[in-house]
């Protein structure tokens, strides 16, 4: 959030969490422009209290999967992200592994995965997946990043308008967008917006705020 140090705003909410575990598996597929051992080294750095592994560090993904304390996954580019995932058949795995109780924690690329489709990804595509349908953690959209500026003098679409197009070709499926330092908390059948910060939802023509500890559980 702002000029904050690599995920310092986020540690509190990491933490209360993660409450007893010691090991992290992080997910580095969204990582492009920097190789995945440095940037595993970079989320060991930000979060000194954890041993951070890699799954790509292991010889069976899978079975790293199944023996994780908890799973993290970076920003980065989400359709790369999404692609490894299919590429190395991880997807039934994981989902399997966070539905039965395993604490996950995503910010950008890693919360566009959650969502029913990476659809509303601010990212360009610059690989293709086989599918664009993610993990399905919450039954709706993700829009991580959302932000409401527009640059003096840009004349393309705001991010609203780019979300409502979808809207328009899927008026039953609503999106939510976070703003910087925001995150959804899901436990269980509770789902409430964490931060400072309200939030958007669009879904078929309107858009409404969110805010902060609001529950949210009529979208799952």
């Amino acid at each position: 959030m702002g000029s904050e140090d690599y995920l310092q705003h986020a540690l509190p909410m990491i933490n209360q969490h993660l409450p007893n575990i010691t090991e992290l598996l992080f997910i580095p597929f969204a990582g492009v422009s920097v190789s995945w051992d440095d940037y595993t080294q970079k989320v060991q750095n930000a979060l000194p209290d954890y041993q951070v592994k890699s799954i790509h560090q292991f010889p069976d993904a899978h079975q790293a999967l199944e023996n994780a304390q908890a799973i993290l996954v970076g920003g980065g580019n989400t359709f790369n992200l999404l692609n490894e995932l299919y590429q190395q058949d991880l997807l039934d795995t994981f989902k399997r592994q966070v539905n039965q109780g395993t604490p996950y924690v995503g910010w950008s690329a890693g919360s566009n995965i959650c969502g029913n489709s990476i659809r509303t990804t601010n990212d360009m595509p610059i690989v293709q997946p086989p599918s664009f349908e993610a993990l399905n953690f919450v039954p709706f959209q993700l829009n991580p990043h959302y932000t409401d500026y527009q640059p003096p003098g840009h004349n393309g679409e705001t991010r609203a308008q780019r979300i409502q197009e979808f809207c328009i070709l899927n008026p039953k499926m609503p999106v939510i967008g976070i703003r910087e330092g925001g995150a959804l908390l899901l436990q269980g059948d509770s789902l409430i917006l964490k931060g400072e910060l309200d939030g958007v939802v669009f879904e078929g023509g309107s858009q409404r705020v969110i805010q902060p500890n609001q529950d949210l559980r009529e979208y799952l």
